[in-house]
């Protein structure tokens, strides 16, 4: 059995934010001050530290100094080498405070402390430095000019990329500072400035970043941060008119809502939303890695990851030694706090998502889903529900049908192979995910046909800031990273000359 962690272990030395947001290059406090929100350490339920709950009043001087930078001289002058070293001397200061900011991120967050610092922090340095080096890589292409009406005359056409504007960039709380980054560092490679909201749920490396950002020399503008709710800040963000570009990672039921915001100003959008990914084991495949792959595609980071392998569907051969296995990993995986190096899994962000959790796999028992492992909340300090693995799950249960954002999957035994690409795409998700099998071609064929914005083969959950990401149907529109990202912040604009005297020159 699963236990929750009890050794003595120290906890470092955390480093809090001042709690002031950064509005045109300088950390204030917000006109609505008086309104804070409580950050909670999810791991004990004890209140950090309190920041404001910024108002639309807020929202709108933060538009209105990114709107300032952007149309400035000095910004649409800067050389995209100077807006990379910009992102350098970031990425230089966040490798300099990296155990600082990972100790926070864990502390505000739950994440696990190794997690926090060889993953998130890393993911953080690197796409800084990924995106520096696109900032002077934009190029835009010579056209061959044929005019509707035939004249005598040359033309010469051409394309540019141009910046869209103001981004206003909204975050999850399951990876903070790295989906900042996300936002930030295209946005600014790119040309544009930026208006960022993190998550009320978890503000403080954000905060934290925001200090840096000024250290770093960014022009008066260029990054702003205001925190605060979605209902409010978010939704001022995204109706402000001077905002071109929402970039939006979360949950489908926001994104659905900020899409339709987004009508009225014919605002741009990125949304990356959730997913129900499946994780498909062949009776071909490797055992000893697809068994802890598997487990870890749903318990890392608590489940509560958008492309988290949730939806377990195994070949008949197999499924028996398959279930025993990711059972007997969700039984001596150890809770407890992200501090402890023995801690392997770590709390849910809230009592809110540990209770949502814990009724959806009520729900699903109540329509005949197996509990195998797990299914039932830690009755401890913080907000901690036990890795959890489901049987007998049919694919109309609620289980199957809502993404769960914890550490349950739930298993499906497949007993005819023309069973798997209809299983694998019968969700309203199209994120990600993974087939484990030994057969080369077995496994880009199912590549080929599993409809998800990313498929991995005998792994789960990598990422690489080169590869395209983004998804499908309720999972969202556009994708981050890559090449991808150039277009996801910058429009084409055609130009066309006449050219006149041609024909002086013989």
């Amino acid at each position: 059995m699963s236990s929750q962690n009890t050794a003595h272990f120290e906890r470092p030395e955390i480093r809090l934010p001042s709690g002031r947001i950064l509005l045109n290059g300088e950390l204030v406090q917000p006109r609505g001050a008086e309104r804070t929100i409580d950050a909670i350490d999810p791991a004990t339920g004890a209140t950090i530290m309190s920041f404001a709950a910024c108002s639309a009043e807020d929202v709108d001087r933060a538009v209105n100094a990114a709107h300032a930078c952007f149309e400035s001289r000095a910004w649409q002058a800067m050389r995209p080498l100077d807006r990379g070293r910009l992102l350098e001397n970031l990425a230089l200061l966040v490798e300099r405070h990296r155990e600082e900011l990972a100790a926070l991120e864990s502390l505000d967050s739950g994440k696990l402390l190794a997690v926090t610092n060889a993953i998130d922090l890393q993911f953080t340095i690197d796409g800084l430095r990924y995106f520096a080096g696109w900032a002077s890589k934009i190029n835009g292409e010579y056209v061959t000019h044929n005019p509707l009406v035939p004249e005598d005359a040359v033309y010469r056409a051409y394309t540019q990329r141009r910046p869209i504007g103001v981004v206003g960039g909204i975050t999850p709380w399951n990876f903070p500072i790295g989906q900042a980054i996300q936002k930030i560092a295209p946005a600014i490679a790119f040309g544009c400035t930026v208006v960022l909201k993190p998550s009320e749920e978890s503000s403080l490396t954000t905060l934290r970043l925001g200090e840096l950002i000024v250290e770093a020399g960014f022009p008066a503008g260029a990054v702003n941060i205001v925190t605060g709710y979605g209902a409010e800040a978010g939704a001022a963000l995204v109706d402000h008119p001077r905002v071109r570009k929402i970039a939006f990672t979360g949950s489908t039921a926001t994104g659905q809502r900020i899409l339709a915001a987004s009508a009225a100003t014919m605002k741009r959008v990125t949304l990356e939303l959730g997913g129900k990914s499946p994780t498909i084991i062949l009776a071909d495949a490797d055992l000893d890695r697809a068994i802890p792959g598997a487990a870890a595609a749903i318990f890392s980071n608590s489940g509560q990851i958008c492309t988290a392998g949730s939806r377990l569907l195994v070949e008949d051969a197999v499924y028996d030694r398959v279930m025993d296995g990711v059972a007997g990993i969700a039984e001596a995986l150890r809770l407890g706090s992200p501090f402890d190096p023995a801690t392997q899994i770590g709390p849910l962000i809230s009592p809110r998502q540990r209770d949502r959790v814990s009724q959806i796999v009520a729900a699903g028992v109540q329509e005949g889903a197996e509990v195998v492992a797990g299914g039932r909340v830690e009755e401890t300090a913080g907000w901690f529900y036990r890795p959890t693995l489901l049987a007998n799950v049919d694919p109309d249960m609620v289980v199957m049908r809502e993404e769960i954002f914890g550490p349950v999957v739930c298993a499906t035994r497949i007993t005819d192979r023309s069973q798997i690409v209809p299983m694998a795409n019968d969700t309203p998700f199209g994120l990600a995910a993974s087939v484990w099998t030994r057969n080369l071609d077995h496994a880009h064929l199912l590549a080929e046909r599993i409809d998800a914005g990313t498929v991995w083969l005998n792994t789960h959950n990598v990422l690489d800031l080169a590869m395209p990401f983004g998804g499908g149907k309720l999972s969202g529109l556009g994708r981050e990273f890559g090449s991808e990202a150039v277009h996801a912040f910058t429009e084409p604009k055609a130009v066309c000359m006449r050219l006149e005297g041609n024909y002086e020159f013989g």
